[in-house]
């Protein structure tokens, strides 16, 4: 992140590690995501990691992280990294008027416009600022930016600005618990803190979706990557790369990859482009040199001793499988809501984990859910004074624009729930 007064301050870091190693990729990926200029030295054999370490692969606890202030980090988790960044901090209130659960764009809108008409706020987030905006390369379709803008770069600069408003964010927050009593909001988070809140405003987003195939979990950061893939991209010279989806997120991964890869190809389970991809992303596709569009493909299969060396793919007009050889795939089939942690509590979800709110709660819920005379508030959920905006709300719009809009709106129904109450 850059060095302004309301910015992480950070110099270079250096993270080193097994080309191959989940626990690296989380490393870069989380810095990545949050804009932090970092060097990334592959530690793949006895002899670098003897020169660099002065023991062998075998005896030395990578990955390593140096930091600027002369720090070393060994094989750290990405709590414990953010933790010596001095990026986790606790609440600094006994109560907050709005809790905001998720740092993506909706969150951070909504903390912006609650923060800056004089609400206490304080935004809770599991990981890295960004949400799933913070994987794109390149957000070419956002007001104001004629060039396009990365993503991680924008929700920095939102983040910096909310935070110049007053609003506190808590990093490294999983595993919430919710509770609703005595008209408050508890939030109890994973240290075992409790957030204590008049009004919530959910905008956790969605997780990126699974193939659904056997040894996912194996592979994954160990050439398995879900989203664009913004942190591998410069890893990737000279591979021969494969990605799978056909929507813009798909899209701007292929043409990120495509910038320093031998080769991408794009494999799409439909029969075209043109039913999920914009028109400006599927002709700069198209055009692409070294880009190849595979159509009525999908992934059935993932093989690899140490990493991910093959896939398998099946065409899914006839069936055919064969193999393809590949040190790298990434997943962009689109998301499912991340609401696990609503289970249990009386918010209302659909058959997909999506937060009901509003007009729908009337529709399909209101006589058994909602408890007061009053009509909910558009974005209000079953709980009242429990808002939701962005992708984790049941028919939203699935775009940065929309979710920016949502968060401030619901800041507009934060405020009549505070005065009538």
């Amino acid at each position: 992140m850059s060095t302004t007064p309301n910015s992480h301050a950070t110099d270079l870091v250096t993270v080193y590690g097994r080309s191959q190693c989940r626990r690296a990729f989380e490393l870069r990926d989380f810095l990545s995501r949050s804009v932090v200029h970092f060097q990334w030295v592959p530690i793949d054999n006895d002899v670098d990691c003897t020169r660099r370490f002065g023991l062998p692969l075998d005896e030395t606890d990578l990955p390593i992280v140096d930091l600027s202030d002369g720090s070393r980090l060994h094989s750290p988790t990405v709590a414990e990294l953010a933790d010596q960044l001095g990026w986790v901090r606790e609440p600094r209130l006994q109560e907050y008027d709005v809790a905001i659960y998720g740092a993506g764009p909706a969150g951070l809108s909504a903390a912006v416009y609650a923060a800056s008409e004089g609400l206490s706020v304080a935004v809770l987030e599991r990981e890295a600022v960004g949400g799933q905006a913070g994987y794109s390369s390149l957000i070419e379709n956002y007001l104001g930016f004629p060039k396009g803008i990365p993503g991680g770069e924008l929700t920095e600069r939102a983040r910096q600005q909310a935070v110049s408003f007053g609003a506190e964010l808590l990093l490294m927050r999983d595993g919430m618990q919710t509770r609703f009593a005595d008209d408050r909001v508890y939030t109890t988070l994973n240290d075992g803190t409790t957030v204590v809140s008049r009004t919530a405003v959910c905008t956790t987003g969605v997780e990126w979706r699974r193939l659904g195939i056997p040894d996912e979990e194996r592979y994954m950061g160990c050439g398995l990557f879900y989203g664009a893939g913004t942190s591998e991209a410069s890893t990737c010279s000279d591979l021969e790369v494969f990605v799978v989806g056909g929507g813009n997120s798909a899209g701007q991964a292929v043409m990120n990859l495509s910038a320093h890869s031998k080769r991408v190809t794009m494999l799409v389970r439909g029969p075209s482009l043109s039913a999920t991809l914009s028109a400006y992303l599927e002709e700069r596709v198209v055009r692409q040199p070294n880009v190849e569009i595979r159509t009525n493909t999908r992934v059935v299969g993932l093989d690899g001793a140490q990493g991910l060396t093959s896939i398998r793919l099946e065409d899914t007009k006839t069936g055919a499988v064969e193999d393809a050889d590949t040190e790298r795939l990434f997943v962009c089939i689109g998301g499912d809501p991340a609401t696990e942690w609503a289970a249990g509590t009386p918010l209302v979800r659909d058959d997909h984990g999506f937060l009901i709110t509003g007009p729908d709660l009337v529709r399909t819920h209101h006589e058994a859910h909602w408890p007061l005379e009053r009509a909910p508030y558009y974005m209000e959920t079953s709980v009242p004074g429990f808002f939701a905006a962005g992708d984790v709300r049941r028919n939203s719009v699935k775009r940065v624009a929309s979710a920016v809009g949502e968060g401030a709106m619901a800041v507009t129904f934060v405020h009549s729930y505070l005065a009538s109450t």
